[in-house]
């Protein structure tokens, strides 16, 4: 691939700009509005000029809703070898296509499963697809050269190619990111009209629930109009859980032994169903997940702080698998929580202590 088109330049797409450009490749910028196509060219992330002719990839990043109408503008003025889109959803916009009676030989539909709660090419960084993978619904009439235009891309953009049936995709991101986006929004909403004491106790667990909730509502609002029937098969899975939740809690007030006792068990039940479907999520690099553990660090809230822990970590010989920072309320300090194999941890504390910091069990 030596020249690429990019339709849409808002946090996708000038990311994948970036990361093309980065490797060589001729990226033109295109968006419905100049002034962000223009931004994102002064990022580095390609030219806003158009191409004089053909490039061999054009790379649609709009809502599933605009993708169907701007790739058939796009194949109607021959603009490309090989088209591809990045949105969310697969199987409404290929319809939507086949709809239109364009010939798909020269089309597939990828979704890359990275992205970040904000919005726009200000957000945008070339490796934000590191590592993360990168669906390719290729169908019988894909085209092998188009196919292959597709893969470079992922290569570039240093994603994992993960081939799935469009459908298939659809209901699989249903489930790890459409409906918990909306779960982590219904969590978020119950603090709106909260007591400012009650918020001010928030802590890392409502952190990570609520993380997600800040992402732009319009962008979610086109996902999940172009998904709405495997979400809400989901969010009525839910629904069923939490109103079995709810009647345990409710047993759990009773003075009634054998109703503490039913309430008891359902509570017990949700917990560990929700223990087994944890330990499936993937661990780092997407491998089996590992069990680690965590060294707690007291460290003030001033520049270099983090610097120094990693690179004290280092002498040691330790790798720092994760890492999370939970802030002191009211307190210019905060806990830093490192994860590492269950081995290293002597080897950690030692070295930590040894070099002045304090420790948290």
């Amino acid at each position: 691939m030596r020249t690429a088109l990019v339709i849409g330049t808002g946090l996708i797409g000038t990311s994948a700009a970036l990361a093309l450009t980065q490797r060589g490749v001729t990226v033109h910028l295109a968006d419905h509005d100049p002034e962000q196509a223009r931004t994102a060219a002064a990022l580095g992330a390609g030219t806003d000029q158009a191409p004089e002719g053909p490039v061999d990839l054009a790379i649609v990043a709009a809502p599933p809703a605009n993708v169907a109408p701007i790739l058939a503008d796009a194949m109607r003025r021959g603009a490309a070898r090989g088209y591809v889109d990045v949105a969310s959803v697969k199987g409404g916009p290929r319809r939507e296509l086949e709809a239109l009676g364009l010939d798909l030989t020269a089309y597939i539909g990828t979704h890359p499963m990275s992205g970040r709660e904000k919005s726009g090419p200000l957000a945008a960084t070339g490796d934000l697809f590191e590592g993360r993978p990168w669906v390719l619904t290729p169908t019988r009439d894909t085209d092998t050269e188009v196919l292959n235009l597709a893969l470079e891309l992922v290569s570039h953009c240093r994603a994992v190619p993960v081939v799935m049936d469009a459908d298939a995709h659809d209901r699989a991101v249903a489930l790890v990111s459409h409906m918990p986006h909306l779960v982590s929004n219904m969590v978020a909403a119950r603090l709106e009209h909260a007591e400012e004491a009650a918020v001010r106790l928030c802590g890392q667990g409502i952190r990570d629930v609520t993380r997600i909730a800040a992402s732009e509502p319009r962008m979610w609002i086109d996902i999940l109009s172009a998904n709405p029937g495997p979400v809400a098969d989901l969010l009525s899975d839910v629904a069923a859980d939490l109103d079995e939740t709810v009647r345990a809690l409710r047993a759990l007030q009773s003075s009634d032994e054998a109703k503490r006792g039913e309430g008891i068990a359902g509570i017990e039940d949700v917990l560990r169903r929700g223990n087994a479907g944890q330990v499936r999520v993937p661990g780092k690099h997407g491998s089996a997940p590992r069990a680690y553990e965590t060294v707690v660090v007291l460290i003030d809230d001033q520049p270099g702080q983090l610097a120094r822990i990693f690179a004290d970590a280092g002498r040691a010989g330790v790798n720092i698998e994760d890492v999370r920072i939970e802030h002191a309320t009211g307190q210019q300090a905060g806990l830093v929580q490192l994860s590492v194999e269950p081995k290293a941890v002597p080897v950690l504390e030692q070295a930590l202590r040894e070099r002045g910091w304090a420790l948290r069990r």
